[in-house]
């Protein structure tokens, strides 16, 4: 072994230590936990506004939102000096602990052309750095243990007004309108199985529930040549497939499906009144037994009990007025009345009826 061998080794060790120092440095003064700080603060005021856009954007369920928001900030603003204060003074404390190893460091530095006496100084620093890095990440547990309950609960809350924010984007570029007075209440990708099992052949869209509906919408690019297996035209296909009122809906079953249960699943069978017999969903993005539990909070009608939007009177009694047999015809009106609505096409004669 050449003499100039154990220098070289030693060379690329303090530079290694010196790397490591110098990112312990910037650990210590627990940047990214003041990052993490400042973040919660700007989502948490954020949730005022992101409330009133989607109220603007007409929302109008779930009464309380507005309250949460209030309250997520009022938490946070006696919870946030305490948390700032505790950085301060434990990156003091920890500062304070990497002034030792930078001296050894030095030390080292100067033994860089002696490689025996350096490796004792070696030991020390790995030693001392090792220590320290576990007191950082002790440190930061410690800090987050203060605030971490509040922040995931703001961001379930921040998740659930993405999704409300995404289906009434999915809502307004919909082929089909929604009646007056219905409104939105989750809307996610899915695809309608047709078979036993899933295949490519079946349609992609947006699954929505409203308050009054289920509806799928097929909203996908599908291929219209093909040169050796490789896709060279495109047609984008948006047409609503699937429109059944909530009352026709009989049974509602969410499943775990795939590997370690990780597809989520929802099956509807329906009243013989309804376009179809059943329907089975593959969900993607959202819990499947969060959505089951959706449709029959829909079906029990608690989504107007929790509304931030009065419902108009004059429309509901409006339904009310329906006719039950065709004044045309004098044919019994079977097809189910919805809120919203002011005419409807006899089965018989196909007269528009209108009140």
């Amino acid at each position: 072994m050449s003499t100039t061998e154990p220098i070289e080794q030693l060379k690329r060790d303090i530079d290694a230590i010196g790397s490591a120092v110098n990112a312990l440095h910037s650990k210590v003064r627990l940047g990214d936990l003041r990052d993490a700080v400042e973040d919660l603060q700007t989502d948490i005021a954020n949730l005022p506004n992101k409330v009133r856009d989607l109220r603007t954007r007409g929302y109008p369920f779930e009464k309380g939102l507005e309250e949460r928001a209030s309250d997520f900030a009022q938490q946070w603003a006696s919870l946030r000096p305490m948390v700032l204060a505790q950085i301060e003074q434990q990156a003091m404390a920890l500062e304070f602990g990497l002034r030792p190893i930078e001296d050894q460091f030095r030390r080292l530095v100067a033994l860089s052309a002696v490689p025996q006496e350096a490796q004792f100084q070696i030991t020390q620093i790995k030693a001392g750095l090792s220590s320290l890095e576990s007191k950082v990440s002790a440190t930061q547990n410690q800090i987050r243990g203060m605030y971490d309950a509040l922040e995931q609960q703001v961001r379930e809350f921040h998740t659930h007004l993405q999704r409300v924010d995404w289906m009434l984007k999915q809502l307004a570029e919909a082929t089909f309108p929604l009646l007056p007075t219905e409104a939105g209440i989750m809307a996610v990708k899915a695809t309608w199985v047709k078979g036993e099992k899933e295949d490519k052949s079946d349609p992609q869209g947006i699954l929505y529930l409203t308050d009054q509906r289920l509806l799928f919408e097929q909203k996908q690019e599908i291929a219209t040549k093909k040169m050796l297996f490789i896709t060279r035209e495109k047609e984008k296909v948006q047409k609503l497939l699937l429109e059944v009122p909530l009352d026709l809906i009989e049974t509602v079953k969410a499943s775990k499906r795939g590997f370690l249960g990780h597809e989520d699943h929802i099956e509807f069978t329906f009243a013989p009144d309804a376009p179809t017999m059943a329907a089975h969903f593959h969900i993607d993005g959202q819990d499947c037994h969060t959505w089951q539990g959706l449709v029959g909070r829909a079906k029990a009608e608690e989504f107007d009990q929790d509304r931030a939007v009065a419902l108009d009177q004059a429309v509901v009694e409006k339904v009310r007025s329906a006719p039950t047999v065709c004044p045309y015809c004098g044919g019994a009106i079977t097809t189910q009345v919805l809120r919203g609505m002011d005419s409807i096409r006899c089965e018989y004669c196909g007269k528009v009826i209108r009140w």
